[in-house]
């Protein structure tokens, strides 16, 4: 219903970073909600360039937000408690190494629900490069499976987003469809 603690720190964050002209895009849980799929989370993921982070920090830190540890990406809403993850362009998905998928610009965000969203194409690649390169984040390949299953993702998404890898890719859905 979007009235928790979750829910009310990433709309604090996204009108801060809209007041301050910092480009942003919502990802993880908080997108999968945003795309139509339910899932409940206890933190906030948000895509941003180095530029916009040290502005942010520059700007907020000790006025509503406090570094989860010293030199820390993440911060925590105070008034909350919530923990902020951030995500930077360039940086990797999943286990951190260089790979082919990275972090957009924030700059590709699409306005959601009153905030600016990872568009789906960007999450599910996202996603789908952090659950099959760190073990610990299997969840996210079920997270694309639900994001599929709720949002009811057209297969063309697959064709347009990984041409290199498509046609695997497309087998196991219809397999799956079967």
């Amino acid at each position: 219903m979007g009235t928790d603690e979750v829910h009310g720190a990433m709309r604090r964050l996204c009108q801060t970073l809209e007041a301050d002209g910092i480009p942003y895009a919502i990802a993880g849980a908080m997108a999968l909600n945003l795309w139509g799929y339910r899932r409940v989370t206890t933190d906030v993921a948000v895509l941003l360039d180095a530029a916009g982070l040290a502005a942010f920090k520059a700007k907020h830190l000790g006025r509503g937000y406090l570094e989860r540890f010293p030199g820390s990406k993440g911060v925590r809403d105070t008034e909350s408690g919530v923990k902020i993850d951030v995500l930077l362009t360039g940086d990797f998905p999943g286990d951190g190494l260089p790979k082919e998928v990275s972090f957009p610009s924030p700059t590709v965000a699409v306005r959601g629900d009153a905030v600016m969203v990872l568009p789906i194409r960007y999450l599910v690649e996202l996603k789908l490069a952090s659950g099959l390169t760190n073990p610990d984040r299997l969840k996210d390949l079920a997270d694309v499976q639900e994001l599929i299953r709720h949002a009811a993702l057209p297969l063309e998404l697959v064709d347009d987003h990984r041409p290199d890898g498509a046609g695997e890719v497309r087998r196991d859905l219809e397999q799956h469809e079967a």
